[in-house]
């Protein structure tokens, strides 16, 4: 587990009915930083995010964590192996309280299913670490306020919360400044950077001044390959990094 790279893909490839969305990509990300993900629109960010979650099943290529070939695991599996993923759109229950979504979220960590119909005795031996993990977010006065009334930065914190309950090793964060105004990205990039001190963070991120100020490495995706990689003040003089973006927009 001391190995510098805690995640590497080695030819990684996904083809949908002929088309290339993701084409031989080559990414090492080291332990403990903070490494983002970007590329203007139809890039392959989201393939390749969803490949290295195994929600889809690559063409070619290996993806290793750990240094274990986990190319052929399922989503359940590599979980358990400490690689989680949080979504773009928030992934938390609307109708349970924060308390009680990252309860759940513990509950499955000790390997219970979401069992909402046990004691309430089974359900409060996890409610010092919920509140400590809703402290960590900046959550704990919103311990008992149900999801859908929470302000959208909240709501993400809270997902930041659920995912850090299952005590991930590396957390990949997709667009986790999605929909968000200036004062919740400000909250969420303080929160992220407060968590990378103990985990490593694959984002993917449009907000640009975002990844500049969060990110240790920066690869750059542009038609399904690699285009270029570095950290944001070399990417930035970089002319063909430019063209891409000027020539896609952002978005």
């Amino acid at each position: 587990m001391s190995g510098e790279f805690i995640l590497e893909t080695r030819g990684l490839t996904k083809e949908f009915a002929g088309f290339v969305a993701v084409h031989d990509v080559n990414l090492r990300v080291r332990r403990g930083h903070i490494h983002a993900l970007i590329g203007p629109n139809g890039a392959g960010k989201t393939t390749c995010f969803n490949l290295l979650s195994k929600f889809l099943q690559p063409s070619r290529g290996e993806i290793l964590y750990n240094g274990e070939d986990i190319t052929t695991l399922k989503p359940a599996d590599i979980a358990r192996l400490g690689l989680v993923r949080s979504f773009q759109i928030s992934a938390v229950f609307p109708h349970l309280t924060a308390l009680e979504n990252v309860r759940v979220a513990l509950q499955r960590q000790h390997g219970n299913s979401f069992d909402f119909w046990r004691s309430k005795a089974v359900l409060d031996r996890f409610n010092a670490r919920a509140h400590a993990l809703l402290n960590d977010v900046g959550l704990d006065a919103f311990a008992n306020v149900v999801a859908v009334e929470m302000p959208y930065g909240r709501k993400r914190a809270l997902e930041i919360a659920t995912t850090l309950a299952l005590d991930p090793e590396m957390m990949l964060l997709d667009e986790p400044m999605a929909g968000m105004g200036h004062e919740d990205i400000d909250k969420i990039a303080a929160l992220i950077q407060r968590i990378a001190k103990n985990h490593t963070i694959l984002m993917v991120e449009h907000n640009l001044s975002v990844v500049s100020s969060l990110s240790n490495v920066i690869t750059v995706l542009t038609r399904g390959r690699v285009l270029a990689e570095g950290n944001y003040a070399d990417l930035a003089k970089d002319e063909r990094v430019k063209e891409a973006y000027l020539g896609a927009g952002h978005g």
